[in-house]
């Protein structure tokens, strides 16, 4: 495991990515002698992507779900929301 220093780090950026890359294992960013980051290799997920969501399975559409309701939006176009409008 590469271990250095932030002024060092940021001199060689380009060499510490290319190590990284190359031997992928981290190099250790410290700070008076501290570790205070980590310089990793990015790992892309190509696990195929879990379509759905938590709620998958658990809701059911009726039939007349589009079906509308002729009373309840007379309701709505009568009230105070839309006053004038008929």
């Amino acid at each position: 495991m590469h271990i250095t220093n932030i002024s060092e780090a940021k001199a060689s950026l380009s060499h510490l990515i290319k190590i990284v890359q190359e031997t992928n294992e981290p190099v250790i960013i410290g700070k008076a002698g501290k570790p205070v980051a980590i310089l990793s290799a990015y790992q892309e997920n190509t696990a195929p992507r879990n379509l759905g969501g938590s709620w998958e399975g658990k809701v059911k559409m009726t039939e007349n779900f589009d079906e509308t309701n002729d009373a309840l939006t007379e309701s709505f176009y009568s009230s105070s929301i839309f006053p004038n409008q008929q």
